[in-house]
């Protein structure tokens, strides 16, 4: 691999040819003669209970057979490709945590989760200060994932791109145990366990997973036990109860660091020299407890309300030397209130929610200096820091007329922030924030036909700075930032689903989100971050699912987007204007050709192609862009009551060199990730 900068004029049309070969092959003429009925998808994720098809907003949805079978079960990423207008990076970086961009909200997170609202069985996993971690989610007992993009997301909070919502396993109707174990290249080993059953009013189900991986380059190993436990109860008829308990225990998950083109070019599996000396990397602990009580007796509707603790124990070595050694303990604890009813008004059929929700994260931080080789040579942190937000929001669905609905919606936000010094004599990093912001949500769909539907809507949302990008830049890693405000987006978007024929489904959206005040990375000091004066983001998202036969199907994502600062001048008084945001393609295709057969077998071939980059502000460093394909198999059988179901996956199966994530405005050049060449993994499960 050369250090130049490669020849990017070869990333765009080629990688999205490739991927649309797979939606290209003609099934067999007895295949296209059968026919498959629509069917009805209800999703939950926009508050009120809906259709898919009668949603005015762009979802994805993602079943447990789209979810885990023949899957690698490493990360979320590999199902949620699906989705349109979606970008996910990092996934074989087990200390820096799976990075999720949605319409370019997400991309500058330096770790874990931005600009996304992420629920787990109705809990929260995003914080009052917006950061959220997906470390704890336990992928074999996920079921369903609802992924919603745009204006619909302004009901949630603290987010402007979008809202992620997992549903794991409810209690099964019949008593059940399964066991799945996986192994596969560098050293990858999974087992899981899961079971449940109901009696009377009870009802219980049960995962646990443990899962130790080499990592396909140096310092990159891990290892992570996982446990997910529900318990439900039906009190009567109309009011039940479920509580659902969550643990993690990650030991050690390495972070190989990022390296420059030169060091790429030499090895690609090697780890940045840092990590090696440091032993970058981190240790966590964390268990939730959550409470859900629903109760449809009151009134003509349902009300539902959630209380949940969340305790996590952190440690972390970055991969440079200086203040890059920290630790928290966190108490993240919760309660929200809802109803929802039917109504009339004007004569017309109304639904509406109202709902009430507040959340506090506590963390008890400290930081510390360290040396070259490791050592620990001075603290520069001891400090509380505490964040609270309170949310009421309403939303309501009017039919207008037999063909015309209207969504309304709006949301009020206080989110205060708090730092505590503990470190300096005199407290000099203590302060506070506070800010109240409104959103709004606004959308119209019209039925122009059974089959098809229109709708436009609007929304506005924001997001604060977190803790981390709160840091003051005249006292390193402590106190506020005086000059840094939370950023508005307003978010405009016209789309179309429907049906044409029995057997295809499809969305297509167009979107243009207007942001002032964008929170961006400082290029000349990475961990320092401003406000852009204003961005924009337009693009046109499209996605089908076409059940050719009742055995094969085919699904296709398509996302064109331009991404830009419209306003920004750096530190350095570079006039940006124009540049893309770093980190996002212009274009991404998915493609899946999948095969069925009700009997047992299947074989699932799909592809992603993934356009060119940039890793810095500047637009002065460009990142190929890749196309990556993949193929599962597998077979499953059944005899006196167990199933027993054996598969197997190849990897990146052309062995493209490319990276799994770029580390935007790194210091010293270090933006690059590699990912794993050609990899292989197998699994049996057996069910009983």
């Amino acid at each position: 691999m050369s250090t130049q900068r490669p020849d990017t004029r070869r990333n765009t049309r080629p990688l999205l040819i490739c991927c649309a070969l797979l939606l290209a092959s003609p099934a067999p003429a007895q295949e296209r003669q059968d026919t498959v009925e629509p069917i009805t998808i209800t999703i939950t994720a926009p508050r009120l209970p809906r259709t898919l098809q009668h949603t005015p907003a762009a979802v994805t949805v993602a079943d447990e057979r789209d979810l885990r079978q023949a899957r690698q079960g490493l990360a979320l990423d590999a199902a949620l490709n699906r989705s349109p207008g979606v970008l996910f990076q990092n996934r074989y970086n087990f200390a820096q945590n799976l990075r999720l961009s949605i319409r370019g909200f997400g991309a500058r997170a330096p770790f874990g989760i931005r600009g996304v609202r992420i629920f787990v069985d109705g809990f929260p996993e995003t914080l009052p200060d917006g950061q959220s971690q997906i470390d704890s989610i336990d992928l074999d007992s996920v079921e369903r994932v609802e992924l919603i993009r745009g204006p619909s997301s302004a009901l949630y909070g603290n987010a402007a791109g979008g809202v992620l919502q997992v549903t794991t396993a409810a209690p099964p109707p019949a008593p059940f145990a399964e066991l799945t174990a996986r192994a596969g290249s560098h050293d990858l080993r999974k087992l899981s366990l899961r079971g449940g059953a109901r009696h009377d009013a009870w009802g219980a189900h049960l995962s646990a997973s443990r899962l130790d991986y080499g990592g396909y380059r140096d310092q990159s190993r891990t290892r992570k036990a996982l446990l997910n436990a529900k318990l439900t109860h039906d009190i009567d008829a109309r009011r039940s109860v479920s509580a659902v308990l969550t643990a993690l225990d990650q030991p050690y998950g390495e972070d190989p660091g990022g390296l420059t083109r030169a060091e790429v070019a030499a090895d690609r599996r090697q780890a940045a020299p840092n990590a090696l000396a440091l032993d970058s990397g981190q240790q966590v602990r964390q268990q939730r407890l959550g409470l859900h009580y629903r109760d449809r007796g009151i009134g003509p509707g349902e009300a539902s309300a959630r209380l949940f603790y969340t305790r996590r124990d952190f440690e972390q070595q970055l991969p440079f030397p200086g203040p890059s050694r920290l630790q928290y303990e966190r108490d993240f604890y919760g309660t929200g209130l809802d109803y929802t009813a039917n109504a009339g008004l004007g004569g017309r059929p109304l639904r509406f929610t109202l709902g009430i929700e507040a959340a506090r994260q506590r963390d008890d931080r400290q930081r510390f200096l360290v040396d070259g080789s490791g050592g620990v040579t001075g603290q520069i942190q001891d400090a509380t820091e505490t964040a609270t937000e309170i949310g009421v929001y309403g939303q309501a669905d009017l039919a207008l007329m037999d063909r015309l609905d209207l969504t309304l919606g709006g949301r009020y936000d206080r989110v205060a922030f708090d730092i505590d010094d503990r470190f300096t004599p005199d407290g000099a990093a203590s302060g506070s924030r506070r800010f109240d912001e409104l959103s709004f949500t606004l959308g119209l769909g019209h039925q122009l036909h059974p089959d098809h539907r229109l709708y436009a809507a609007a929304g506005s949302a924001f997001e604060t700075p977190t803790f981390t990008e709160f840091s003051d830049p005249t006292e390193p890693q402590q106190g506020f930032d005086p000059g840094l405000d939370p950023q508005q987006a307003l978010n405009l978007e016209l789309g179309a689903k429907g049906f044409i024929g029995p057997g295809l489904r499809y969305e297509l959206a167009l979107f243009r989100v207007e942001t002032r005040d964008e929170i961006v990375q400082v290029a000349s000091e990475p961990d320092r971050f401003a406000n852009a004066a204003r961005t924009r983001r337009t693009g046109l998202e499209a996605a089908l699912v076409y059940a050719i036969s009742d055995r094969l199907t085919a699904t296709a994502a398509y996302t064109r987007a331009r991404y830009r600062f419209r306003e920004f001048v750096d530190a350095s008084g570079t006039d940006l204007a124009g540049r893309r945001l770093p980190g996002l393609p212009q274009q991404t295709l998915f493609a899946e050709l999948a095969w069925r057969d009700p009997g047992g077998p299947y074989v699932i071939l799909d592809g992603l192609g993934v356009d060119r980059v940039y890793a810095d502000n500047a637009n002065r460093e460009p990142v190929a862009g890749y196309a990556v394909f993949n193929l599962r198999a597998g077979m499953r059988g059944a005899w006196q009551g167990t199933e027993l179901e054996i598969f197997a996956g190849i990897n990146n199966l052309t062995d493209r060199d490319y990276f799994s994530n770029v580390r935007i405005n790194a210091a010293a050049g270090r933006y690059f990730e590699p990912a794993p060449q050609r990899n292989l993994h197998a699994g049996v499960r057996i069910r009983h």
